[in-house]
């Protein structure tokens, strides 16, 4: 089980998302939010999945494609963090993002493939990381980040969407 990860290894504005995952484990949060998913996008139109819920706000594709890329970017500082990367990473902008994803183009199943397989990988590689590597701090948008953290956040980051979508789209 991956611990929890203490207030002091990461940003303030990362517990909207790690509070989600109080009292849990964090790689059956990640496996369940995987089925979370799927059942929820099967269980939608196409109109549905590419309407948003107000103007200016991202389509359910668009959100889908956004957790992807989001989760690609704390995989990669979860494994330079692991293996002792004293880089400081930089952050990156989500809003820019996404305008230039295709999203809303892309086919739903392999849309669906692509998260699939990106959160199987983000939970074989959490579970590859040793007690010593998940407690090692790195440096991303100048604010320090354990790998432990970055696996709470990941798990959180998509429940907090899937509260989004249930609560706004649906």
């Amino acid at each position: 089980m991956i611990p929890f990860p203490e207030t002091n290894e990461y940003n303030p504005y990362f517990d909207q998302y790690i509070q989600h995952l109080k009292g849990k484990d964090v790689l059956a949060a990640l496996a369940e939010g995987l089925e979370e998913v799927n059942i929820l996008v099967a269980s939608l139109t196409e109109d549905q999945l590419k309407s948003a819920y107000a103007e200016g706000k991202w389509t359910i594709k668009e959100v889908l494609q956004h957790i992807m890329d989001t989760e690609r970017i704390f995989c990669n500082r979860a494994l330079r963090f692991a293996r002792n990367d004293k880089t400081n990473l930089p952050g990156f902008e989500q809003d820019d993002y996404v305008p230039f994803s295709g999203a809303n183009e892309r086919n739903t199943m392999e849309l669906l493939q692509e998260y699939n397989a990106i959160r199987q990988g983000t939970i074989t590689l959490f579970k590859s990381f040793t007690d010593e590597m998940l407690a090692r701090v790195g440096v991303a948008s100048n604010n320090k980040m354990s790998v432990r953290a970055l696996a709470h956040i990941a798990a959180g980051h998509e429940k907090h969407h899937v509260h989004v979508i249930n609560e706004r789209y649906l």
